[in-house]
């Protein structure tokens, strides 16, 4: 018995100074000037290196060839802080893989990348993350409704040259702490779906951080492209009087309960009469029996 438990505090303390050593190691391909520090900029990785100490905070994995991010990347690191992933080649981000509520990061830079779209759920609910860049993506054309949600410390957001063409303003709103966002060099296409946009952009044209002279949008067939600041609310008129698919469905369902009420109310009433009418020439047969 005493072997046994002698062999188990013996090989605890091995994984343990193992464990500590994996922790203080700096990957043999990368620079850590200081304890909380790994830089593994232009290094040709196509994968995280090995052995990340468990503690760094600042992690620097820019110009590299990265495609893919771990599920449980930030529970094993859960003190960093900064993370640089500008220049890879991320084409997706599985939902919480960057962040989550317990997360720590307050910068994470994904500018760069091949990333298509931000779908709902991207990011978690972590509310420590204030600067998010995910500029220079050519192919993200769409960013989900819900993709920033949670995200209320956000002060800085990035979305500038990609592929959007639209953007709901449901994923702005959500951002109650942002102060700068940047959305310019975008193929912006100013129809009916833009004008919610364009008047919250309006708005808030003082957290644009190059103002509405910097964003241009396409408003006919040829493309020719108009800077937004020669647009005005009267641009959009015509969108006024148009309904969503979401509006023609709320009109649908509120007929449908209409004519469905109308139908219920017609049935009663229809007996409510029928029934007047038998009691009456019930009391009528009464009377004339009686005479």
């Amino acid at each position: 018995m005493f072997s046994c438990v002698h062999w188990l505090q013996s090989f605890l303390a091995l994984l343990s100074s193992t464990l500590f050593a994996w922790g203080q190691t700096c990957p043999s391909i990368c620079l850590c000037p200081d304890h909380h520090t790994v830089n593994c900029t232009g290094q040709g990785l196509t994968h995280l290196p090995d052995f990340i100490p468990l503690d760094v905070r600042r992690l620097l994995l820019s110009n590299n060839w990265i495609a893919f991010i771990p599920s449980d990347f930030l529970v094993l690191h859960s003190d960093l802080v900064y993370l640089d992933l500008r220049n890879n080649n991320l084409t997706r981000l599985e939902p919480g893989t960057l962040l989550s509520t317990s997360s720590r990061l307050v910068y994470l830079d994904l500018g760069g990348n091949n990333l298509t779209e931000i779908p709902t759920g991207t990011f978690g609910e972590s509310r420590s993350l204030i600067k998010l860049r995910l500029g220079n993506n050519p192919h993200l054309r769409m960013v989900g409704k819900g993709a920033f949600l949670g995200l209320t410390s956000l002060r800085e957001l990035e979305l500038e040259r990609n592929a959007l063409s639209s953007l709901e303003v449901e994923v702005l709103s959500q951002l109650p702490s942002l102060r700068v966002i940047r959305l310019e060099g975008n193929p912006w296409v100013c129809n009916c779906h833009f004008a919610k946009l364009f008047l919250w952009l309006k708005e808030n044209r003082h957290k644009l951080k190059y103002g509405l002279d910097d964003m241009e949008c396409s408003v006919s067939m040829d493309r020719e492209q108009v800077p937004l600041s020669k647009l005005s609310e009267d641009s959009f008129r015509e969108c006024l009087g148009m309904l969503t698919l979401k509006d023609y469905l709320i009109v649908i369902f509120s007929g449908i309960c209409i004519s469905v009420a109308a139908i219920i109310a017609s049935f009663f009433l229809a007996s409510t009469i029928h029934c007047f009418q038998r009691l009456k020439a019930k009391r009528t047969d009464e009377e004339e029996g009686e005479d």
